[in-house]
């Protein structure tokens, strides 16, 4: 995960943005799909009780590829102006994306125009569905580890 931050702060991003805008928002359709299909499958893995599934190898990076895929989204948006008022910078940008996936909202960043305001809402909409059932199937997993490796061990 750290890499992936640090890739999120050094790579050349601004090549994203009003500039490109078929490419911009293909990549970050192509990104959420990707991440969305992965978790998906580690969520059915759980529930089917799979052997062999470590989820806590997998889904954690994919959370923070998905929040990282949205604090891009909002950094490119933010380079049009009148779209996101206080986002400058990319800390910014991964600012704004945890307090709206935390559900805070402090207000220092808004959303005013309708591509950010879309984003937004697209973030509230994957973060209900795929990384709460990531984080559900990553909990479920870990308590039946624990209990598992609790239970007394029967002889054989």
């Amino acid at each position: 995960m750290t890499v992936m931050v640090a890739a999120y702060f050094l790579l050349p991003l601004d090549r994203l943005g009003p500039s490109r805008p078929v490419l911009s928002w293909l990549l970050f359709g192509l990104a959420l799909g990707l991440i969305a299909v992965l978790l998906l499958r580690q969520v059915v893995h759980v529930l089917l009780s799979l052997r062999d599934v470590r989820p806590g190898m997998v889904i954690p990076p994919l959370m923070c590829l998905a929040v990282l895929v949205f604090a891009t989204a909002y950094l490119a948006l933010a380079q049009r102006p009148g779209e996101l008022d206080g986002l400058d910078t990319r800390l910014d940008a991964l600012y704004f994306t945890l307090v709206s996936l935390a559900t805070i909202g402090y207000g220092d960043i808004t959303p005013h125009g309708q591509a950010a305001r879309l984003v937004t809402v697209l973030q509230i909409l994957y973060t209900f569905v795929f990384l709460t059932a990531a984080a559900t199937s990553l909990t479920r997993y870990l308590r039946d580890e624990l209990r598992r490796r609790e239970s007394p061990r029967r002889p054989g």
